[in-house]
C-alpha cells in the first residue's frame, strides 16, 4: 500500500481540485476573522456588529463552521472589519 502525500487537509478529503481550493481559502479567511476578534478582545456582539452579521453567526465562525459560509460572505465580513482580502494565485504543483 503506498502512501499518498497531499499539499493540505482539504486536497486529501475534498472531492476535487476546485472544492478542495475553495475550502482552503475559506479556511484561511476564517482564521484571520477569529484571530482578529481574539486579538481585538472583541465580545461575538460587537464582532458581528463589526462585521455586518448576526451573532450567531460569529458563533459559527469561531466554531469553525466552515461549511455554512459562502468565501462572497467571508470576504464581505473582512472588508466590514477594514480588512482587505487578498486574493493569490499560483502555478499549481
Amino acid at each position: 500500500m503506498s502512501k499518498k502525500r497531499f499539499e493540505s487537509v482539504w486536497d486529501a478529503i475534498e472531492d476535487t481540485p476546485q472544492q478542495a481550493a475553495s475550502m482552503r481559502a475559506r479556511s484561511h479567511l476564517m482564521i484571520e476573522l477569529t484571530e482578529l476578534i481574539r486579538r481585538e478582545g472583541w465580545t461575538q456582539k460587537v464582532a458581528a456588529e463589526r462585521f455586518g452579521v448576526t451573532q450567531p453567526r460569529i458563533s459559527d465562525l469561531m466554531r469553525g463552521k466552515v461549511d455554512l459560509f459562502s468565501l462572497d460572505t467571508l470576504v464581505d465580513m473582512a472588508t466590514m472589519a477594514g480588512l482587505s482580502p487578498r486574493i493569490m494565485i499560483r502555478k499549481a504543483a
